[in-house]
């Protein structure tokens, strides 16, 4: 049975949205994720959501616990994981409120713990080095793609985010050093989840949705906190929809 993991969802896990809702709360040998899961039925499909930076935004990205977070959703029994984040644009074809279901990353991370194997018990027998050459499900991007195209929204198949460690936004030369080593997009989140999701055997793909052109662009203002957080707001109904279109998918058989 199909279980979804929806890492961000803000406000799905109102009344009108989720069905036979509960709060659980989740403690791992991580300790404890940043919420507790809300976890019902959204379109017939059994989710449990998570707040990745807690449910009133108190944690920073470098201080989420991310092993903890993912462990959780792994032993509630999660079969798949979506994740969603807001993102600065490297691209001037990837405007503000366009949605870009990534398909690649880069880790420029610096404190973030990204591994559930510091060590190896026993030496080179029990080694583990996960394979990550395509961190992210091509099942669910076809189904989230899909999902924004049936609404008509700008949404891009495809992408590169380069995940950075923050909380601080780039310089004008690291912004312009990310677009010539290939990145599309920059946040600060998603490259973890991604590396441990695939280390503890969980599906995972992501949809950013693009709130600004970070700094690279010289003819216009510089990337703003509260630049991200109004058009975030602006547009979270559109991610909400998107994910209740791809939900109707999950529950007809698209992950199957």
């Amino acid at each position: 049975m199909v279980k979804i993991g929806i890492i961000g969802g803000s406000g799905l896990n109102d009344p009108k949205w989720m069905t036979e809702q509960k709060d659980v709360a989740m403690n791992t040998k991580y300790g404890d994720p940043s919420s507790p899961l809300a976890c019902g039925f959204i379109n017939g499909v059994e989710v449990a959501i998570l707040s990745r930076h807690g449910r009133r935004h108190t944690i920073p990205p470098s201080q989420v616990n991310y092993r903890a977070n993912i462990s959780a959703l792994k032993e509630h029994g999660c079969t798949h994981i979506i994740a969603t984040t807001a993102c600065g644009s490297l691209r001037d074809h990837i405007k503000p409120g366009d949605f870009v279901v990534v398909d690649q990353f880069i880790d420029f991370t610096k404190r973030r713990v990204t591994t559930f194997h510091e060590t190896f018990e026993g030496g080179s027998e029990n080694a583990v080095h996960t394979p990550m050459a395509d961190p992210f499900d091509k099942k669910i991007r076809g189904v989230l793609f899909e999902s924004g195209r049936e609404l008509n929204y700008a949404i891009h198949d495809k992408g590169t985010v380069v995940t950075i460690e923050g909380p601080r936004f780039s310089t004008r030369a690291e912004s312009n050093m990310f677009r010539i080593i290939g990145a599309d997009v920059i946040n600060m989140t998603l490259a973890i989840d991604a590396i441990l999701a695939n280390e503890a055997g969980i599906p995972i793909a992501a949809v950013a949705m693009s709130t600004d052109y970070d700094c690279w662009k010289t003819d216009i203002a510089p990337v703003t906190a509260e630049e991200v957080f109004k058009t975030f707001a602006k547009n979270v109904g559109n991610i909400k929809n998107l994910l209740f279109k791809a939900l109707e998918k999950i529950r007809e058989g698209a992950l199957n």
